[in-house]
């Protein structure tokens, strides 16, 4: 049993000096037969301490239905870390930012309509209460003082950059330590009055996140927390994508600049990513101020470690600075196998949107348009159908309150493509004499993870008008995308816009690999069911799709994507490097 202290401005355990070197890697963006690999090699660049948040999205995908299985089994996770001889600390939110799909947070929380999110709305209280039942004692034997790795466990999530509701992080507080958490608990926010002021709590141990400006921000920190050891918990040594800009990097020696001047500081680091792993399937967030950006699906982040777990300049450069400090690694990394090209496939076999929605979609009748979430549906797509009486002349369509991107059919001829950026969601329709069908295929594209927009209802979240007329008497078609085996396929890939292609190669030892569709142009990637994540070769940046080896299977394998914008060739490669933007 040892308890992590902090006295005289430095971390102590078993009354030795300590300073916590820290990585973040998530368990639910690697899939479980890489755990090992990633953690190895942190250990190698010389860290000592595993630092993971917790998504309680994917934990708890329905009220009180759980899962801690595969690649969301966080305890086995942490228990390879101490097996590691890892030190780990645990940020269990309840949010968690992350660039994660609603930071983390269960979208059916959004089912109720007056929702209040982190705050002291008691029904948010109530679902996290039920979430910390279930999820606390399964860390409370992994703490240091039940002989485990974990050192320390995190109270939200930088809270100051969003309230200040100081009762709602005392409940979270008290709610943990009256769950058997008894190893230091610690808050991290941004390095400004406002954002310590919020997030904070006097008596908690506070941290500071940021990539540069390390004198800067710590000076801050020291405002309020004077005798306390340093840290940044998050060290932000690369970035993030969204849909649409110029890939993220940032130079090796810039970074190692500021590691070295954090070191010589005295202050501890949590490198945030070491290794940043992938937003699988649905699950990537997305910001929202002046307009919404989503988050593409590598989180590569330009991190030491890539996002095929191959070691960068980065990577060594980071390992130099810590060796010159007196941290240098006893163990060696281990060999990153490279990455195959495995060669084209052709897609033979395809469904249309059209045929495939009877067996794919239960239908709801519903008087106005409703939101997913309304429907107890969390990701993938949401048709919208209705029928118009004719003639009517040409006329404005508008969707209010579109979440996030629809493609508009009327008698299954597209119209166009509206989406929540726009500044008026419509377009023009005429309806013939005899009348027709309104279709409206709406893509969920993430949540909102951060900022003032986190209750993110996805579909058509208010109404829609023709010519200032709202419509009513819809029958709606929820396509979570969760299930494809009932998919009824025929051999003409042309026809399948929007619709499902399908094609199968043959490998004889798996291995990593990337997707590569050039010749298509936006949709969803699944391979042996696994769902890869998004593509959207015409926004960019990100043209491949990590698909990694034990996906995989000797001999035949499923190449499967939902292609929503269209098909100059039905055909796709498997090559052995990514293509980010870079």
């Amino acid at each position: 049993m040892q308890r992590l202290e902090m006295h005289d401005k430095q971390f102590w355990l078993n009354n030795k000096p300590l300073t916590l070197l820290a990585g973040a890697i998530h368990y639910f963006r690697v899939v479980p037969e890489y755990w090992r690999d990633r953690l190895l090699k942190l250990k190698a660049a010389g860290l000592n301490t595993l630092e993971t948040y917790v998504a309680w999205n994917v934990h708890e995908p329905r009220p009180g239905d759980f899962v801690f299985s595969g690649m969301y089994d966080l305890e086995a996770f942490i228990r390879l870390a101490a097996e590691l001889e890892l030190h780990v600390l645990v940020r269990p939110g309840p949010y968690i930012c992350s660039e994660w799909d609603m930071g983390g947070l269960p979208a059916w929380l959004l089912k109720d309509g007056n929702m209040q999110l982190r705050c002291s709305y008691q029904p948010y209280l109530d679902a996290v209460e039920r979430f910390y039942d279930e999820l606390i004692p399964r860390l409370v034997p992994l703490q240091s003082t039940h002989g485990g790795p974990i050192l320390a466990i995190q109270i939200e999530n930088e809270y100051g950059s969003y309230g200040n509701d100081q009762g709602y992080l005392r409940w979270l507080q008290e709610d943990l330590e009256r769950r058997g958490i008894d190893v230091p608990l610690f808050t991290s926010d941004g390095g400004t009055d406002w954002m310590l002021q919020g997030g904070t709590l006097p008596d908690v141990f506070k941290t500071v996140n940021f990539g540069s400006k390390p004198d800067e921000n710590f000076a801050k920190l020291q405002e309020y927390q004077a005798d306390l050891p340093l840290m940044c918990m998050e060290f932000w040594n690369g970035w993030f994508d969204h849909w649409g800009e110029e890939h993220h990097t940032r130079p090796a020696e810039d970074v190692a600049a500021t590691v070295d001047r954090m070191l010589g500081l005295g202050a501890s680091i949590n490198f945030y990513m070491f290794h940043g792993g992938t937003n699988f399937g649905f699950l990537n967030g997305a910001n929202c101020f002046d307009t919404y950006e989503p988050t593409i699906s590598s989180y590569d982040s330009h991190a030491p470690i890539d996002e095929a777990g191959g070691l960068t300049d980065k990577y060594d450069a980071i390992k130099k600075v810590l060796t010159r400090h007196g941290h240098s690694a006893q163990v060696s990394p281990p060999a990153s196998k490279p990455p195959c090209a495995f060669g084209d496939v052709r897609f033979e076999q395809s469904a249309s949107l059209w045929q495939a929605l009877p067996t794919l979609a239960q239908q709801y009748q519903r008087a106005a348009p409703v939101s997913m979430e309304l429907l107890d549906q969390n990701y993938g797509f949401i048709l919208y159908r209705t029928y118009v009486s004719g003639p009517r002349a040409v006329e404005p369509l508008r969707i209010f309150g579109l979440h996030d991107r629809a493609h508009v059919f009327l008698d299954g001829v597209l119209q166009g493509i509206l989406d929540r950026n726009m500044d008026k969601a419509s377009l023009p329709l005429a309806i013939p004499e005899q009348g027709a069908q309104l279709d409206i295929l709406v893509e969920n594209m993430g949540r909102v993870n951060y900022g003032p927009h986190l209750a993110d209802r996805k579909g058509i979240t208010h109404g829609v008008q023709l010519a200032g007329q709202f419509l009513f008497d819809w029958t709606i078609f929820p396509l979570p995308l969760d299930d494809l085996t009932a998919i009824p396929w025929t051999e003409s890939p042309e026809q399948a816009v929007p619709g499902f292609l399908r094609g199968r190669f043959t490998i004889e030892a798996p291995a990593d690999t990337f997707v590569h569709l050039p010749k298509l142009k936006k949709g969803i990637c699944f391979v042996n069911g696994f769902n890869l994540g998004r593509y959207w070769n015409e926004a960019g940046p990100q043209q491949t799709l990590y698909l990694p080896a034990p996906i995989l299977q000797v001999g035949t394998n499923d190449l499967v994507v939902f292609e929503v914008d269209g098909v100059t060739a039905a055909e796709a490669s498997l090559i052995a490097a990514p293509i980010l933007g870079c």
